[in-house]
């Protein structure tokens, strides 16, 4: 992982705070296959369920997970079931869960038609894995394979070097709707879906693509839970904070149509940012439809209509002369 200072007076991008809401999506991939034990006391909150399905069966020792995650150390543990989410896994004792996106010969690689098959391939198999998340007060015990593959106590290391601010470079490992997760050399880190881009995403697999060895911005740091929030946008200048002269009403401009629908279609400008060209402001001959006239990477010219910096948004309009 190569690291280095971001000039923030240059960029002047605030850094944002990540509530709890954020955090929680980095399982909401393996959440959504949710199929709790039975033996949950109360109903649980809808990102728990799945974490749910990884509990002990038996009193957990914590005092030993808890060594274990502050050692970083590698383990052997045997995958003993599993559910569409990843494999439970237990020995001498513990038990826990690995995620699908923690599985080195499967994230990427496998279909979702093809997933069940191929977890339950695992089942009786003995997998190194290390302790990525400890939290006795939910019941919840989450490993690795991916994260074995680095050496004891890398990932220490790494918590102590990173700060907010930082510029490191890592590679995409897993590509999911809520955003895109960065292996950082022993910690992973999450890229939420709305610090890839200052346009608009409809998915991150447009901005990213797995095995790609980017640069992003470390937002967030959160030790107690090995999670670090990341940033794309970030290396570049924000060009809403200079939208109003840039984008100026009655301004024509190059654009890029990004997406064709039934009420417009979205351009991006040179500058990557999108704005909005409603159907009444493209021209049509005879029955033509927007699709016939409008591709998806088409070239065009647009004049600006209407800038809102605040809300991030642009209205176009293809009539050039004012029709």
């Amino acid at each position: 992982m190569n690291i280095q200072h971001v000039n923030q007076k240059k960029y002047q991008n605030e850094m944002p705070r990540t509530d709890e809401g954020w955090w929680e999506s980095v399982l909401a991939e393996e959440q959504q296959y949710s199929n709790p034990r039975p033996q949950a006391a109360t109903k649980p909150a809808p990102y728990e369920e799945k974490i749910l399905s990884s509990a002990p069966t038996q009193p957990a020792d914590w005092d030993l997970i808890k060594q274990l995650y502050a050692e970083d150390r590698i383990i052997e543990m045997q995958a003993t079931g599993h559910n569409r989410g990843g494999l439970l896994v237990e020995h001498d004792g513990l038990a826990g869960f690995v995620p699908f996106s923690h599985l080195v010969d499967l994230v990427g690689k496998v279909n979702e038609a093809d997933r069940d098959p191929c977890l339950e391939a695992y089942v009786g198999k003995t997998l190194c894995v290390k302790v990525i998340e400890c939290a006795p007060e939910d019941g919840r015990v989450v490993f690795s394979e991916r994260a074995a593959l680095t050496q004891p106590g890398k990932r220490n290391e790494l918590f102590h070097s990173l700060q907010a601010g930082m510029q490191v470079t890592g590679k995409v490992t897993n590509i999911t709707d809520f955003g895109v997760f960065i292996d950082l050399g022993g910690v992973e880190g999450l890229i939420h879906i709305s610090e890839l881009s200052w346009g608009r995403v409809s998915h991150p697999n447009q901005i990213v693509n797995l095995g790609d060895e980017i640069q992003v911005q470390v937002l967030e740091i959160s030790i107690e839970r090995s999670r670090v929030a990341l940033s794309l946008k970030r290396l570049t200048p924000n060009p809403w904070e200079h939208a109003a002269s840039n984008f100026a009403v009655g301004n024509i401009m190059p654009a890029v149509i990004t997406s064709v629908l039934s009420y417009g279609a979205f351009a991006q400008l040179e500058a990557g940012v999108e704005g909005l060209i409603h159907a009444s402001e493209i021209p049509l001959q005879g029955n033509q439809s927007l699709r016939d006239t409008l591709s998806e990477g088409q070239k065009v010219q647009v004049r600006v209509l209407q800038v809102d910096p605040s809300h991030q948004r642009l209205g176009f309009s293809m009539r050039l002369n004012h029709e």
